[in-house]
């Protein structure tokens, strides 16, 4: 099946990229340097991440919630190789927000590059690449019924609902972030303008204890919102005035794209982080009853819901 240049909004049929994208950078974490390409992909492929630098029976690793191993302050992936990839969710969320459902990434490193701690780069990477979509519809997970899942205070339920739509709240003691809650409509446009420029943040106090466990070696003011006791360190200041939510917005797109496709239906969650995330993931894909694949056309045009009624 061939694969044609799509300039729509409407993210229904199946999309790769029209050419390959190259960038290079730093792991947020790992501090290591990074060139990473993707590249088209054949029609049902999904997304898969590729380590060449390792020497492994097999070295790809697909993007997949059974593959997630990690949650620690980011999302690390393994195959059962051993090959891993790490800090995946700022990718994957600009892949789910631009609707690319097959692509190789090809990385030689053990983590995904930070660039600027959004996913803003990878999306306008990626619509310079071009994408390209196929006649083939695409497949989306429809939530029939509720499924919710808790973490001490943390909360998190997939509700049925008409579009894909994430609802956030986050509560924070230190008064730059406070309480905020963001909500949105997954579709190219409202992903590019209102979410992907949301940078990833983090704590000054807590730098010297991230540094000794191994993490936070790549962080800097240049890919992340930074915060001391007087409030943000970055000279340029914030991007939205709510810009901690809507990165919590952004990492939770990134991570529910793990199930292979887009997810129809309302996932609210308050405080959440990557373990909540992969914990309502797995909640729901277990719970068959819960959801069925549809048809993303025929569920835009109303027959899926008419069919359950």
């Amino acid at each position: 099946m061939q694969y044609k240049t799509d300039r729509a909004d409407d993210m229904m049929e199946r999309t790769t990229l029209a050419a390959a994208a190259v960038c290079a950078g730093i792991g947020l974490h790992t501090g290591a340097r990074v060139r990473m390409v993707m590249k088209p992909a054949a029609v049902g492929s999904g997304i898969v991440f590729d380590r060449t630098d390792l020497s492994l029976d097999d070295t790809r690793i697909p993007a997949r919630r059974e593959y997630v191993r990690s949650t620690d302050l980011g999302t690390t992936l393994i195959n059962e190789s051993g090959a891993s990839v790490a800090t995946v969710e700022h990718l994957m969320a600009a892949l789910a927000g631009l609707g690319v459902d097959d692509v190789l990434i090809e990385l030689d490193g053990p983590e995904a590059p930070a660039m600027d701690g959004s996913a803003a780069p990878f999306v306008e990477l990626m619509l310079h690449a071009g994408l390209k979509t196929c006649a083939a519809p695409r497949r989306a997970i429809q939530v029939l019924r509720p499924v919710s899942v808790s973490d001490g205070a943390r909360q998190a339920e997939f509700l049925p609902a008409l579009k894909q739509t994430i609802d956030i709240e986050i509560d924070f003691t230190d008064a730059a972030i406070g309480r905020q809650a963001f909500a949105f409509e997954v579709t190219r446009e409202n992903f590019r303008t209102l979410v992907a420029p949301a940078r990833t943040f983090g704590f000054r106090r807590d730098l010297g204890a991230l540094l000794s466990a191994g993490l936070a070696r790549g962080s800097s003011l240049d890919n992340s919102v930074v915060l001391a006791e007087d409030g943000v360190e970055n000279p340029e200041g914030l991007r939205f005035a709510d810009e901690f939510v809507r990165h919590k917005a952004l990492d939770v797109l990134g991570d529910l794209y793990l199930a292979g496709a887009p997810i129809l239906g309302l996932y609210r969650a308050t405080r959440p982080g990557h373990g909540l995330n992969a914990k309502a993931l797995g909640s729901l894909l277990a719970d068959t009853g819960a959801w069925r694949w549809v048809n993303l056309r025929e569920a835009d045009d109303g027959e899926v819901w008419r069919a359950q009624g």
